[in-house]
């Protein structure tokens, strides 16, 4: 199986959505743009955000089995993804891609 680098790209926040409907928090996401883990046999790297995975599991799943071309061609490199976490407040963006 194939190793995958999962990159964490770019983060953006709704600040509109949040005051209107999220009830106040201290602590939300621990992630930083251009982190990185390595998933081993398509499994969630240690440290990955769980709801992130929920997100991204069945991509990297698939990249290391070998398969991509997800959606005919969607990226410019077949054996890659961008997927976002489901945050819909402040959504992280993940490069995903067979190392």
């Amino acid at each position: 199986m194939n190793q995958v680098r999962i990159t964490a790209v770019r983060q953006t926040v709704y600040h509109d959505l949040i005051a209107k409907y999220e009830n106040p928090i201290e602590h939300t996401c621990d992630i930083r743009e251009g982190q990185q883990w390595i998933s081993i046999d398509g499994q969630r790297p240690e440290g990955m955000c769980p709801s992130a995975w929920d997100s991204m599991q069945q991509f990297v799943e698939s990249l290391a089995k070998g398969e991509g071309n997800f959606f005919d061609g969607w990226m410019k490199d077949p054996m890659s993804a961008m997927i976002s976490c489901n945050d819909g407040f402040r959504p992280f963006s993940f490069y995903l891609e067979v190392i």
